[in-house]
C-alpha cells in the first residue's frame, strides 16, 4: 500500500511551489478533498480561496484582513485565472466533471488543473501535479472511508474505532462493560470493513455488538479472545499474536488497522504482512520498496535514475516487477 500522510503532502505542497503560476488570482478546492490541498496552497501563496460549487455560484473566501494586499481579487469580475485543485487523479471522473463546469460557468476565465497525486494514466488531463502514487494508494485524510482499504482489512476496535478505556474503566466488570456499551467513536468507516479482530474477552461480545451497531459500523466477522478473565490475558501478554494468528490465516486480509506501534510491528513481523498503525500514521512493512525509501528523499531516487544508462533501468525495472510479483504470491 502506498500510503501518503498530511505531512508529506504538506513537504510536497512546498516542495511543488514554484511549478504554480504566479498570476492565479483564485485557488478552488473540488470538494471534500481537494479543499484541504487547496486550502494550504491558498495560504502559502496568500490568495483567496473557494470551492467550486461556492465558485460557480460567485462566492469566494477572502484572504483576510491581516494578508490582504492590493495584489489580491476582491471582486468576482476581477478574476481573469484560476487554479482548480484536487487531492488525487485516478479515474479522473472528478477533474473531467469539474472542467465540464467551469466551462459551463464562464468561458472568459482561463484556469488550470492541479492534482496533487496522479496515476501514470492520468498525467494528460492535468497541468500541475505533484507525485505519480501508484495503486493501491490511500491518503491519511479519508483511509477510514477508503471502500478497497477497508473491506480487505482487519481492524482493532480500541484505539481505532474508538478511544482505549482508561484504568478506573479498565476493570473487568461493570465499569468496563459500561464503557464497551458507550465509547466515545474514533474512527467511523462509511463502508464496511472485512473483518474485526480485538483483544476483548468473548464474554464482552454482546455488548461490543451493541456499540458497533449504535454507531452503524459494518462488518464480514468479529473475532475475540476465548479467555476467562483480562487478568489471564495480562499473564499471557499475547494481545499481538492473537490478532496475527486471525490475521494470518485471513488469506484475503491484506492489511491490519492497528492503534499500538509496538503491537503493530510484532503483528508485521509475525505474519509478515502489512499493517498501518493510526496512532503513527505509518504502514509497517519489510517490503522491498520501504527498504530502498528509507531515509531518502524520492528527489534523489528520481535523479539517481535519471542519469541511469537506460538498458540499466529497464533491468531495475524488471527485478522490481519480479519482486512485486513475489510479494503478492505470498500474500495470497
Amino acid at each position: 500500500m502506498n500510503f501518503v500522510t498530511v505531512a508529506e503532502l504538506n513537504k510536497d505542497i512546498v516542495r511543488n511551489l514554484h511549478h504554480i503560476p504566479r498570476d492565479i488570482d483564485l485557488i478552488v478546492g473540488i470538494p471534500r478533498s481537494g479543499m484541504l490541498v487547496a486550502t494550504l496552497i491558498a495560504l502559502y501563496l496568500n490568495k483567496p480561496l473557494a470551492d467550486l460549487d461556492s465558485f460557480i455560484a460567485g462566492k469566494f473566501q477572502s484572504v483576510g484582513r491581516t494578508k490582504n494586499t492590493d495584489k489580491c481579487v476582491t471582486k468576482y469580475e476581477e478574476i481573469r485565472k484560476l487554479l482548480v485543485v484536487e487531492d488525487s487523479c485516478n479515474s479522473g471522473n472528478s477533474v473531467r466533471e469539474a472542467c465540464k463546469k467551469m466551462e459551463a460557468c464562464n468561458q472568459k476565465i482561463e484556469y488550470l488543473i492541479l492534482a496533487a497525486y496522479i496515476s501514470h494514466s492520468t498525467k494528460s488531463l492535468v497541468d500541475v501535479y505533484f507525485r505519480v502514487v501508484p495503486q493501491p494508494r490511500c491518503f491519511e485524510w479519508n483511509f477510514i472511508h477508503y471502500k478497497r482499504f477497508m473491506e480487505e482489512a482487519c481492524v482493532d476496535i480500541d484505539g481505532v474505532l474508538c478511544i482505549d478505556p482508561s484504568p478506573s474503566e479498565n476493570d473487568d466488570g461493570e465499569k468496563y462493560r459500561e464503557f464497551i456499551r458507550n465509547a466515545k467513536p474514533k474512527y467511523i468507516p462509511t463502508t464496511e470493513i472485512g473483518w474485526l479482530v480485538t483483544s476483548r474477552l468473548e464474554k464482552y461480545r454482546e455488548d461490543t455488538e451493541y456499540w458497533l451497531r449504535k454507531n452503524n459500523i459494518k462488518y464480514g466477522k468479529l473475532y475475540m479472545m476465548n479467555l476467562n478473565s483480562a487478568e489471564e490475558r495480562r499473564k499471557l501478554g499475547n494481545h499481538a499474536k492473537f490478532k496475527a494468528e486471525i490475521f494470518g490465516k485471513l488469506h484475503n486480509a491484506r492489511w491490519f488497522v492497528e492503534s499500538e506501534p509496538m503491537q503493530a510491528e510484532e503483528i508485521r513481523k509475525l505474519t509478515g504482512k502489512e499493517v498501518f498503525c493510526v496512532d503513527e500514521m505509518y504502514i509497517h512493512d519489510s517490503g522491498f520498496r520501504q527498504k530502498i525509501y528509507w531515509g531518502i528523499k524520492e528527489d534523489y531516487i528520481n535523479k539517481f535514475r535519471s542519469i541511469l544508462p537506460q538498458k540499466l533501468r529497464t533491468k531495475l525495472r524488471k527485478i522490481k516487477r519480479i519482486l512485486l510479483a513475489q510479494g503478492k504470491r505470498k500474500r495470497k
